[in-house]
């Protein structure tokens, strides 16, 4: 049986506290040096127009797809991010004003505007950067 936490040295509870303390700044210096390889993802884009021109965006704004923008499941809205198609290297610069994809597999979904501008006629392999949060 453990002796009750009144009991035990004060030495060794300030160990235990020390040790927990350290395992917290690990942790935090790990999550800060992985945050690196979130600014760049590399997946599937599609891409959305027509059906959708005008309704409302989860940021609120009226979706425009003659506008240079796209849909992520986590980055903030207003975000800046360039889109390269890695089959020939075409680059646009979205903001980001909607949620989704909602398709499994997929990273972002485009505007149709950005979507002619990277050469993408339904889906396509590209690389997503974040310029700005």
């Amino acid at each position: 049986m453990q002796a009750p936490y009144y009991k035990v040295p004060l030495a060794r509870s300030l160990r235990r506290g020390f040790t927990l303390i350290v395992l917290i700044l690990a942790f935090a210096l790990v999550g800060g040096c992985s945050s690196a390889s979130k600014k760049q993802q590399d997946g599937v884009a599609s891409w959305y127009g027509p059906k959708h021109h005008g309704k409302k965006t989860a940021s609120g704004q009226p979706f425009n797809q003659n506008a240079l923008t796209a849909a992520h499941p986590s980055l903030p809205f207003g975000t800046q991010v360039r889109v390269t198609n890695l089959a020939n290297s075409k680059q646009v610069v979205v903001s980001i004003n909607d949620r989704g994809p909602y398709k499994g597999g997929r990273i972002i979904d485009l505007s149709r505007a950005a979507a002619r501008k990277l050469a993408i006629d339904g889906i396509a392999r590209v690389r997503v950067e974040v310029l700005s949060d």
